[in-house]
Order: C-alpha cells, then structure tokens, then sequence
C-alpha cells in the first residue's frame, strides 16, 4: 500500500482519537493473504449480510474488521466496546440484547450519527486500504483531500462550530468509503507491535477465545497437511469444532416484568404494610379493660392474618418470565446427517386404581408421551401400576397396537394434542379450510381406528370385573403376580422399544415399559413416593437417562415439543448445571366457564410461581416437572470456585501486621471449616457428586462401597449406573437386566439406605412434592418455571365439591405433616443454599392450613361480644358520642 511517505491511519470517535500504523496491518494482511475481509481477532472470514449483500461491520465508527463471532462474543463477555476506538458496540440485526441496549433508540448508521448526509458515493473500498499524504499528523488545515490511489475523497462536515479543524479526526465510512471529519476527546497512539491489553484492550475471556481459536487454526492446518489420510470425521465430531454463530447463542433468556407493570403492586404492598402499622399502633395501645380477653384474642387474630400476608406478599417482589429458543436448540444438538445429540430422558406415568383413574385416561397419556416430538432412541416410557391390575396391563397392550398407527400420523402432520381424545374433540371444521384431501382421508381412518381402540378397550373394562375362579393368567399361560393386591412380586414388562416392535411407516417406538413393585403384609410402601422411587431405581438399571419426567396418568402431554422446552434450561452449557428441575404449571380441560371450585389456580400458577422464579425457583407441584437425575439422588449442587482471598503472603515481610494477618487466615479457616460441617444436619451422610464422577478411576476405587450400599442399597447394577456420569453410557441390555429390576423392587431394598429421607422422592407427608422440592433447594439447587405459549401438559380436574374438598383436605394434611417433622421450613435447612425469600415462600405453605385456626375463633369474636354485651374495639368517648347524638 502506497501511503504517500505517511504510514499512519488516522481514524476518529465520539470518544477518542486513534492513530494506527497503517504499515503494520498490511505487513500482517500481507503474509495472511487478504485482508480487507478477515477478522484482526481471530482470522476468520468476515460474514456477508445477506440483506444488504455488504460485509458485516461491527463498530459504526472505525470499521475495525471483526467478524460476527467475535462481535458477538465481546458483547456478552467482553467489556462491550470496539477494540480500537473503545466505542461502545450497538445492536445489530438478530443479535440477543445485553445490559445497556435499551439506552440505544432510533437508527444507529454512520449518516445519523453525524448529523450529515452524503451528497455524493464514490467507488467502495475498505478503510484500511486508504492512505492520506499529510506531511504532518498534528497540523491539518485542509477541508477535503483527494486521494488518487484508492479514488476516495475526504469530506469536512462542521458538525462541532467550537473545535479547530486541526484537531478533528479522519473517519472512513465502512460502505462508501468516503473519509468524513469529526470531532475527538483526546488523543492516544496505540502500537500494535505491544501487547494491546495494556490499552485496556482485551479480558481473561477475550484471551482464552484467541486461543481457542489458534487451535482451530491449528487442527484445520493439521487435517489439510495430513490430506487424504486424515479422518475428517474424527475431526468434525471434536467438540471444540466451530459451530455456527446461531448454535452459540444462550438457549433461553429471563424476561423481567415491565417496571410499569410491577412497580404499582410493590407501591400497593408498601402501602397495606403502613396502613397495618398504624392499624396495629391503634389497636395495641388503645386496650378495652371491661373485655380484655376478647380484645386480646382479636389482636392476636389480626396479627397473624398480617403475618400471613405478608407471608405471601414478599416472594412476589420480583416475578420473571422465560423465553425459550427451540431453534438454536436444535442447530446445537441435531446436526444434519449425525445422530442427535439430546440427553435421553425417561417418563414415569404413575396410576393405583384403575376403577378411579379410567384405563382410556391412562392410554391417552401414554399415546402423547410415544408421539412426542423428540428422537425415539431418546425417550423411555415407565407406566407404575401400584395395583398390580390386570386390567391396566392389558389396556397398555392395546395402547401399543393402536400406537404403531397413531405415532406416524401424528408425526407425518404435526398434529396438536398428541392425545387421541383431545384431539378429536376439537370442535373444527376441517372441510371449510384449505386443507389437503389427503390429510381429510387419512384423519377419517385415524378416527374410525380410535373408535374401534375405545370399542376394545372399553370391552378389556367390562371383561376385569368377572375374575376367573383360578385368578387372572398371562397369554403365555403363567399367572399373573398381582392376584392379590397387597401381597405380590414385583413385575416388569418391556411392551415397545425392541427391534420387533415397528408402526406402520416402519420406525421405531420409543420404549414403553409396565413396573409394578412388590407388596408384602407388614412393610410400609410410601404410596407415591415409594412407587416414583421404585421407578427412579429400575430406569437407572434399564435406561439411566440423566433427565426424568414425571406425569400423572390423567395429565396427558399437549405440547409435543414440551421435553425440548425444558432441554433448553437443563441443557443450556452455562446455566444447566445448577438447575434440579422445570417445573411446567398445571392446566385443566373439563372446567366450566366460571371455574366454581378454583381448578385453575390462577394466582398460585401464573404470579407465585413467577415469583419464586425470580428468587431461587418454583416449587415442585407434584407432576409436569423434569427433573436431573443426580439432583434426585441427594447430591449437592456445584458451586462456583470463589478466587482465594488476601494472604499473610500478600503483604510485605516487614509489615508489622503480618502476625495479626496470620492469626486471621487461622481464625477465618477454622470458622470456614465449622460452617461446613454445620452446613446441614444431615451433610456428613452425603456423597458428594465428585467422588463418583470417574468410572473405573482411582477416584471411584478410593471410595468405600459401605458407603454407596448404606445410601443406594445392595444392588450392583443400580450402583454401577450411579457412577456414570450424567446417563453415559446408559443403553443398557434391558432383557438381561430384569432379574436386577426384580431386585429393586422388593420391599426390603429399602431397609437401613438413605431411600425416602435424603435420595430420590421424601417420605414422612401426604405431600411428598413440597417436600422433596424443599430438600433440592436446601442442598444448594435452582430450579425453573417454564410456560410455553402452549401449555405443555393438561389434566383432569375434580367435576364436583365432594372430590375438590378431599383435594384440598389431602394438601392441607401433608403441609401439617411437614410442620410437625424435622423437615419444617422454620428451623430446617440453615447454613445452606436455601434463600431467605425461598424460605418464607416455603413457611407460607406449611403454616396455611393453620390458619384456620384464628379464622374460626375470629368469626365467632361477634357473636360472643353480642352474648356478653362487651366489645372487642374501644368504645367512642362520652362527648363525642353526646356531640353525635346532638349534630344528628
């Protein structure tokens, strides 16, 4: 490049002013071939936006060549400015906003940003191709300056009247390339030739990219000297491999509630709290001593319905909402040509009694759990029949058969809900829209085959109430172990996912498995929690999928794109690792209009819960929830390497404090080390996550297996699955591993393990979901609340009074029970990852059935004050009352 005997390129911001030395960049672009379109980070390409056909330019003010990784890369964990001219990059089209681009509105191109329009556009060339013949940097008294080599003109446009023209700079605009004057702050040379972190240029995060992207160059140099030799498919399945800029992006995003929207309910709040203070000032000091006892218990009432208030009130300070991105999603995970690199998951569907919970309820959820728009070799389904009913076996037989024609159709026109009996009951009139005829064909079989599923399965209904004199037997002519209900082996039964099991358009079902635990006189079996850990146990012998997904039979999937929904949170590379489940609301079919018994939920579902998301997470509600397997086996959840603090070592040797600095690393070390043994009451019988996390090491060797038995049981398949780490591996032979599911679900497996009290699903309540959520949270996990546009699960709700009171009677129940055990929110759990607002949500739960109690006693106050002539509020003064009486 012909510089005119200058080889400086003077380039300017609203900032600062920047002079660069033009020979040094093109020394470099020289030996890299062009470089007018490769980024002066990393050396990659710069991208063509496909909108405006032009080369993508990150900084609006100095051009510096930056491709869109980078760019983006800096926004979210750089310092956020230009590496040249230290301007603060603005948003481009498709890019995620960061903190501080809602200061940034209206348009951001160079024309705008001086205030000047361009009369005339010259032939395009790139900044750093051009030269001025100056004979000095610091004395410009030109207006224009024609420039012969590259063809481009420099325009003067008074834009600061105050500023002398020899001290604006030179702006080359990336499009036109035409150089425009513009005011600076101040002046800094920079030198490429030093290290540029000491302009401020570059962070650890920075640093560590560049070097990533020095072994990329070097692996691709490595593949292409290596020719034809090279397995180019080893290199591609590295994970270090580039991806797309798309597929880097963060799968989901929080979306705080306008300030517009939140601030006037946190103004009302604070308004009751000083309404209730004046309130309680005027009731306290003003006592009625002819009825004291009833004014006393009136003010003991009224402080507890404000302490329940404010109870409920407080979690609510900062309610969020989520955006997922399916689509990076799948440009992550789902490479074109390569098998899917999703986590597997298993399902567990639980049902006891098939008389209350109807077998067609339980085969239209199973039916949207094999439909789901997920891979087949990814999902495993486990049906638990606490009953051991013959009925629900073979109902779950039929389901199979009708699955294999089902599956494709759902699939083959992405049809919503997946559930046959939903989805027919939509009231619409496919003939008056512009549908294929194909589609109407194929949906009027679909249809007619469902009614003959029903027509089958409603017979398999009628035929289980005339039991055989010999009990029910298989069809291949053994009996059947659930005779007798209460005394039973355990019994597991693969009905799909084998190679012999195909739909009708030739692929695969996912797996479908029956379980039913054994049951013997004298052994308590936990009702729920005992059958969903049952289930935790065998799917870690058969499948071990790191995510599990709980239903109930009657909640059937409405959204088939549900699991990956939540693979966006528990998937997501930065955030995934601390969060223990996605907890989806609770959505009902079959509410009248006017939703009488409150099956909806709403203030519960759509503003607690959002609220709880913003502190530490929702709670678990009992279904509709993914959990991560490890957070189910008690583990505690990772924490982030804190950098060590300040030393004696730090200081220098003649310091005098250096005695003293000494006994406070020995002081602080030691209360350090008692705060982690008071941690939890409960702490020294865990393992952590660490010591299991190698297969086979020296790791796995140097932990005692007394230890894992006296936790996990006496299982050697079971205990192997829990050292692999995150489900690798985890396709075992499910035909050979029955004899080891038989074994986990005896009785006895449980006796003298951690089972129900630190792993898997918590006994000691009615309501093992608070429980269990509560003991995550307290071992130092986050969970999430997710609601899709379309509600991923819907269920069926109590139709009439008698049904919703012995619901809410049975949650009021299991939240006593809680605040009668060691479990108890108010004094369980100190000294460990649990929020204090996540505390006082849990309170709340536990402590609402009391409150009955003061509620009661408050409503009779009225009758006993007429009966006794006494009243519970300070009656008014004799004079008052006199003046009253008068003016009236």
């Amino acid at each position: 490049m012909d510089a005119g005997g200058l080889g400086f390129l003077v380039a300017g911001s609203r900032r600062e002013f920047v002079v660069l030395n033009v020979d040094d960049f093109s020394k470099q672009g020289s030996s890299q071939g062009c470089p007018d379109y490769i980024c002066q980070i990393c050396g990659d390409d710069i991208d063509i936006l496909q909108e405006e056909n032009e080369y993508f330019v990150a900084c609006n003010e100095c051009a510096f060549p930056v491709c869109r990784t980078c760019y983006e890369y800096e926004r979210q964990e750089g310092s956020q400015v230009c590496p040249r001219c230290k301007t603060r990059y603005k948003r481009h089209k498709g890019s995620p906003r960061v903190h501080g681009d809602e200061e940034e509105e209206g348009s951001d191109d160079i024309e705008s940003e001086f205030a000047s329009s361009i009369a005339g556009r010259s032939s395009t060339v790139h900044p750093y191709r051009v030269s001025v013949a100056e004979s000095s940097i610091n004395s410009w008294d030109i207006d224009s300056v024609s420039i012969t080599n590259s063809g481009a003109s420099v325009h003067f446009y008074e834009e600061h009247v105050g500023t002398p023209t020899n001290h604006h700079a030179l702006v080359v605009h990336p499009n036109t390339g035409e150089i425009m004057r513009c005011n600076p702050l101040r002046t800094r040379p920079i030198n490429p030739n030093r290290d540029l972190a000491l302009y401020g240029y570059g962070s650890v995060a920075w640093k560590n990219r560049v070097e990533w992207k020095r072994k990329q160059q070097h692996k691709m140099q490595k593949v292409s000297s290596d020719g034809e030799g090279s397995d180019l498919n080893d290199f591609d399945s590295d994970r270090d491999t580039p991806r797309c800029a798309e597929s880097k992006q963060q799968l989901s995003r929080k979306l705080p509630i306008p300030s517009s929207k939140i601030n006037p309910y946190r103004i009302v709040i604070i308004l009751r709290l000083a309404i209730l203070a004046l309130f309680f000032h005027y009731r306290i000091l003003n006592p009625v001593h002819d009825a004291y006892w009833l004014w006393l218990t009136s003010v003991i009432c009224e402080i507890w319905f404000a302490f329940s208030w404010i109870l409920d009130q407080f979690p609510k300070w900062y309610p969020i909402k989520r955006e997922t991105y399916l689509d990076r999603l799948s440009l992550r995970y789902e490479k074109e040509g390569k098998p899917s690199e999703l986590a597997p998951i298993d399902i567990f569907v639980s049902t006891v009694d098939p008389m209350k919970e109807p077998p067609l309820i339980t085969a239209n959820t199973v039916l949207s759990i094999l439909a789901v728009d997920y891979p087949v070799d990814k999902v495993c389904c486990y049906v638990s029949d606490d009953g051991a009913e013959m009925l629900t076996f073979e109902a779950l037989t039929e389901t199979c058969l009708f699955a294999r024609k089902w599956v494709p159709f759902c699939k083959k026109h992405k049809i919503e809900p997946r559930a046959p009996e939903w989805y027919f009951a939509q009231k619409i009139d496919y003939l008056r829209e512009k549908v294929h005829p194909e589609f109407v064909r194929e949906r009027r079989a679909m249809k007619r085959e469902y009614e003959e599923f029903k027509v089958r399965i409603n017979a398999v209904v009628a035929n289980s109430h005339k039991v055989p004199e010999g009990g029910w037997s298989l069809p291949e002519g053994g009996p059947w172990h659930g005779n007798n209900v209460r005394d039973h082996a355990g019994m597991v039964q693969v009905i799909t996912g084998h190679d012999c099991v195909m739909d009708d358009a030739g692929n695969k079902l996912p797996w479908l498995i029956y379980v039913s635990r054994e049951k013997r006189p004298g052994y308590d079996h936990h009702k729920k929690a005992g059958a969903l850990n049952a289930l935790l146990r065998t799917s870690a012998v058969l499948s071990n999928a790191p995510f599990v997904l709980n239903v109930d039979c009657d909640h059937y999937m409405n959204n088939s794109k549900a699991l990956r929904e939540a693979m966006c949170f528990l998937m997501d590379p930065v955030l995934g690792e601390k969060i223990c489940y996605v907890q989806f609301p609770q959505r009902f079919d079959g509410i009248d209009r006017h939703d009488r018994y409150s099956n909806h939920n709403v203030v519960f579902f759509d503003i607690n819960m959002k609220g709880l998301d913003g502190i530490q997470g929702p709670i678990y509600v009992g279904t509709g929830c993914v959990f991560r397997r490890h957070a189910l086996y008690g583990y505690d959840a990772p924490t982030a390497t804190k950098p060590p603090s300040k030393t004696c070592n730090c200081w220098p040797m003649s310091c005098c404090l250096c005695c003293g600095s000494k006994r406070k690393c020995l002081k602080a070390k030691k209360k350090q080390e008692n705060q982690k043994k008071m941690k939890c009451r409960d702490a020294s019988k865990q393992v952590h996550p660490l010591e299991v996390t190698e297969i086979g090491g020296e790791n796995a060797a140097l932990v005692p297996q007394e230890k894992f038995e006296k936790r996990f049981g006496q299982s050697h398949a079971f205990l192997a699955s829990t050292l692999l780490e995150n489900g690798e591996g985890c396709r075992f032979d499910m035909l050979k591993s029955l004899d080891d599911c038989i074994h986990v679900l005896s009785c006895g497996y449980e006796n003298k393990t951690q089972w129900g009290k630190e792993v898997g699903w918590i006994y000691g309540s009615v309501t093992e979901d608070i429980l269990t959520g509560f003991k995550m949270h307290c071992h130092g996990w986050r969970s999430v609340y997710c609601m899709p546009r379309r509600p991923a699960f819907k269920g069926s709700a109590p139709i009439n009074l008698t049904d919703r009171l012995h619901q809410v009677l049975r949650w009021a129940l299991g939240s006593v029970e809680i605040f009668l055990s060691k479990h108890c929110p108010i004094w369980y759990g100190y000294r460990c990852g649990l929020k204090p607002l996540e505390r006082l949500s849990y309170i709340n739960s536990v402590i609402y059935p009391w409150t009955s109690i003061p509620l009661i006693i408050y409503c009779a106050l009225p009758a006993f004050c007429l009966l006794s002539g006494k009243f519970m509020v300070p009656e008014l003064p004799a004079s008052l009352r006199c003046s009253g009486v008068e003016s009236a």
